[in-house]
């Protein structure tokens, strides 16, 4: 029996009772009789407006409201959901001989080895391959190979996938043999949830009076989901000392933001910061994270082991905010989480220190290699 039920029949019996202390003689309250069909009808009545009070309710507070109601009590305040973003990187056309001169036309479909994220094509002028007039990559007959950027078809989280994942032309193309992706596709983010923009929405409530970190933070956070910054006031951006000036550091997780991107931080937090004072969006400093690490483990398993062991920690890295701190002792705990078969983790060290990886707080720690033996 469920509880909405149970409710119901806990009203009719509620409702029964009332009527029956009213009337001086005994009511037939049995099943079937008119009387409780009566009691019956008004409950399921009563419940029903009871439902929709619970359903107004609902859609009229931020706290319980979802979706699209969520969305549009946001926009009575002028807060938008932050959209998803689709994940780019380079892939790599080649083939087994030379001989023969090809192209790869922008909007080439490639594929994972699954086929389940699908990646196209796109133009970029300042590559030397590019040929503006074709809106095509040129594979010369000299070359065995042509890097080209590439584009996730869907947005969001599942375009980012691993170095090596690209294996598939979706068509054939003249002197191509295959397809690859030398370097992981990252930069794929989901739409930004409703918890996430529940949170935001209360750093922009805090914002109003603007000239405070908090507005800085959220002006950095309303410019491109998955954003990491960090805000140093009252020095240059060398780190001297500099009454009035703050530098804010922003990341969007490549290490290198593009300059369009610092550009559109710079607009949005010059419309809430103090008047009479200065300030700088610089990128962050990067530093690339090389781990090696021994492992024991059943010589049939150590292939599938290493390469779960380099996506734990890959993983674990990418979630370090600026600033971050990598210990040395968590590697080997990644190690033991990663694959059941480990008996031993051993030999850890850390671009070649076997100490503690320690960003600064300007700095952000990039995944780069892990060496598993």
């Amino acid at each position: 029996m469920n509880l909405q039920f149970q409710n119901f029949l806990s009203l009719v019996e509620g409702m029964a009772a009332s009527v029956q202390g009213a009337c001086a003689q005994l009511l037939d309250f049995s099943v079937g009789s008119v009387v409780r069909a009566i009691m019956e009808a008004n409950a399921a009545v009563a419940l029903w407006v009871q439902w929709l009070i619970a359903q107004v309710l609902s859609m009229t507070r931020a706290s319980t409201s979802v979706g699209p109601d969520l969305d549009s009590f946001m926009a009575d305040y002028g807060v938008s959901r932050l959209s998803a973003v689709a994940a780019s990187g380079y892939v790599q056309f080649y083939r087994q001989f030379s001989g023969y001169a090809t192209q790869i036309p922008v909007g080439t479909i490639v594929r994972t080895g699954d086929g389940l994220s699908l990646f196209a094509v796109t133009a970029d002028p300042t590559n030397p391959a590019y040929v503006a007039a074709a809106l095509a990559y040129a594979l010369p007959a000299t070359s065995l190979s042509v890097t080209v950027p590439v584009q996730a078809q869907l947005v969001g989280s599942a375009g980012n996938v691993l170095a090596g994942a690209v294996q598939l032309l979706s068509s054939a193309i003249g002197g191509v043999d295959g397809v690859t992706n030398p370097a992981a596709l990252t930069g794929g983010l989901d739409a930004e949830s409703d918890a996430a923009l529940r949170v935001r929405f209360q750093a922009f409530l805090d914002s109003r009076s603007c000239a405070t970190p908090v507005a800085v933070g959220f002006a950095v956070a309303s410019a491109q989901a998955g954003l990491r910054w960090n805000l140093a006031e009252n020095v240059a951006v060398n780190g001297a000392a500099m009454p009035g000036n703050f530098v804010l550091t922003v990341d969007d997780g490549s290490g290198a933001p593009p300059t369009a991107l610092l550009g559109n931080v710079a607009s949005a937090v010059d419309l809430v910061r103090p008047v009479g004072t200065s300030f700088s969006v610089v990128a962050p400093t990067a530093m690339t994270v090389v781990v090696a690490l021994n492992i024991s483990i059943p010589t049939t398993g150590l292939a599938a082991a290493a390469v779960l062991v380099t996506q734990a920690i890959q993983t674990y890295v990418a979630g370090l905010g600026m600033g971050g701190i990598l210990p040395i002792t968590r590697i080997a705990q990644l190690a033991y989480d990663a694959a059941a078969g480990i008996t031993n983790v051993n030999g850890v060290t850390i671009n070649g220190v076997a100490a503690d990886l320690i960003a600064p707080p300007n700095g952000v720690l990039l995944f780069g290699n892990v060496t598993v033996s």
